[in-house]
């Protein structure tokens, strides 16, 4: 299936807003009380939380590094073309972390469910962000119309 340009850049634009919000509410986590994680642990069938401070440390700098992926995807969604090799670096790291994450779970012996709701979502995203970015070009070259809320659809990026 070939998406027109505008197309593109709209679920392009639609798609990092998304993740960028979902993935930077992760910054909630780090203020997280620990009985929270404690329960939350339990009720996912992961036995007792190790109460120890280098696991509370991983569990809030994690949470962290999510949020400030999220923000960077939110902060690049602002203008996709301008950032287009932003986007597409981040939708080659989402692949290979997407790989990292599953291979991590299965060492790490999560359940299959928590495998397949983790690593497979992240390398799915990173396909769909390089194939909407492929098919645009950087500003110095691109004749699209600007499809950002501001501009009110004036064409951008073309040379004179």
């Amino acid at each position: 299936m070939v998406l027109r340009t505008e197309t593109r850049l709209r679920l392009l634009t639609f798609l990092l807003r998304l993740a960028g919000t979902v993935t930077a509410a992760a910054f909630l986590a780090m203020f997280l009380p620990v009985e929270w994680m404690v329960s939350t642990h339990r009720w996912l069938g992961l036995g007792e939380f190790p109460r120890m401070p280098v696991v509370d440390y991983l569990a809030r700098s994690a949470a962290a590094l999510y949020g400030f992926h999220g923000a960077l995807l939110l902060l690049i969604s602002r203008d996709p073309i301008k950032h287009l090799t932003i986007v597409r670096f981040v939708a080659c790291m989402n692949v290979l972390f997407g790989l990292m994450i599953v291979a991590i779970d299965w060492h790490a012996g999560m359940p299959l469910l928590w495998l397949l709701l983790e690593g497979p979502p992240i390398i799915a995203f990173g396909v769909v962000i390089a194939y909407l970015g492929s098919g645009l070009e950087s500003r110095e070259n691109a004749d699209i119309q600007d499809l950002t809320p501001s501009s009110g659809g004036r064409t951008v990026g073309v040379r004179s």
